[in-house]
């Protein structure tokens, strides 16, 4: 990788924004210029780089000129209204927030499962949501394995998919439970909405608002992105999404139905041992099994807890954990810009 890009990072204050300068830093991304971009209120502020301080600069359209690469992810609303800009001005965008997953004329991108997609972009790349991120890239081996009929998942997701500020707040109310204060609660589950519960000592079956069929959106993003991702619409995928009191990591009890017959548990596992980005901690003769904990900061998707289901001879049972800021985030975004480099498309 020696082409030398001109980056923009978007929303470079926020969590995941803050991720990908660590991770552009990491894998060496031949990064030859790089331009911090906020809001209007963090425009002046310095963050520091690979050595050097940048200041941060306000994110208009102008700020775009020269970019070669604009990682966004500085919430939807900016993306609607700045990723087109930066495209019409020759940069290729990389999105990380749901503005433009499910645009026809967008790829939706995970590079261990539809790469090839990134073929197919008019300037702008879609970053999945983090759940699906890490459900497709222990899954896609599976599919082209023995196929893939039936997804049914439950999530465990951890509070900074809600940004820094659910992160303060499960800290704050633990803090309170401990020393019998009153618990307030402000953020979750969807700070725009009616209600707000704790988080501390909890845990909230909802993510993102209610649509009409009874599914959150987050719900829907994970049943929607996957038949994307995969190009199967005719894959049956239920979900439902909890948040619980974990700072960082999602964790997934996932159960498949596979198109072949006769598929044993070690076949099962041996397609997921040998997939890329996937790591199997598998050994419940030894309690290894994938957590949170000791996921977070590292960059693979964990799976464990396979199993085939007692009745269905086709349906097995997976567990599945990722650091939603790494993989479910700023890491797929950067693989992206790394995948579209190697192929020649930047």
């Amino acid at each position: 990788m020696a082409k030398e890009l001109t980056v923009a990072v978007v929303g470079a204050t926020g969590a995941v924004g803050t991720k990908m300068m660590e991770q552009l830093a990491k894998r060496k991304f031949p990064v030859g210029k790089l331009k911090l971009l906020a809001s209007k209120r963090s425009a002046g502020n310095t963050l520091d780089f690979a050595g050097q301080t940048y200041t941060i600069e306000e994110a208009t359209p102008e700020a775009f000129e020269g970019v070669d690469v604009a990682l966004f992810s500085a919430g939807g609303s900016v993306s609607k209204a700045l990723a087109k800009e930066a495209a019409k001005r020759g940069a290729v965008v990389i999105d990380n927030t749901s503005a433009f997953r499910m645009d026809p004329e967008v790829p939706l991108v995970v590079p261990e499962v539809n790469r090839a997609d990134l073929k197919e972009h008019n300037g702008i790349i879609a970053n999945p949501n983090c759940s699906t991120i890490q459900m497709v890239v222990a899954l896609e081996p599976i599919r082209q394995a023995f196929g893939l009929k039936n997804i049914i998942v439950s999530t465990y997701q951890a509070v900074s998919g809600s940004g820094v500020s659910a992160i303060e707040e499960l800290h704050q109310q633990s803090l309170a439970w401990d020393e019998g204060k009153n618990v307030e609660a402000n953020i979750l589950p969807v700070k725009s909405d009616k209600k707000h519960f704790p988080i501390a000592r909890n845990v909230l079956p909802q993510i993102d608002v209610f649509t009409e069929n009874g599914f959150t959106y987050e719900e829907m993003k994970m049943i929607n992105e996957t038949k994307k991702i995969m190009h199967d619409d005719a894959l049956a995928v239920a979900a439902t999404c909890v948040r619980v009191p974990v700072v960082a990591g999602h964790s997934e009890s996932v159960f498949v139905e596979v198109d072949k017959a006769g598929v044993t548990v070690e076949e099962f596992r041996k397609a997921l041992e040998n997939a890329p980005g996937v790591v199997v901690q598998d050994d419940i003769t030894n309690q290894q099994y994938p957590m949170p904990l000791f996921a977070e900061g590292e960059d693979p998707t964990f799976v464990g807890r396979i199993r085939k289901d007692l009745a269905n001879d086709r349906g097995f049972h997976l567990w599945i954990v990722a650091d939603n800021l790494l993989k479910g985030a700023a890491l797929n975004s950067i693989q992206i810009a790394e995948a579209m480099l190697e192929d020649g498309l930047l």
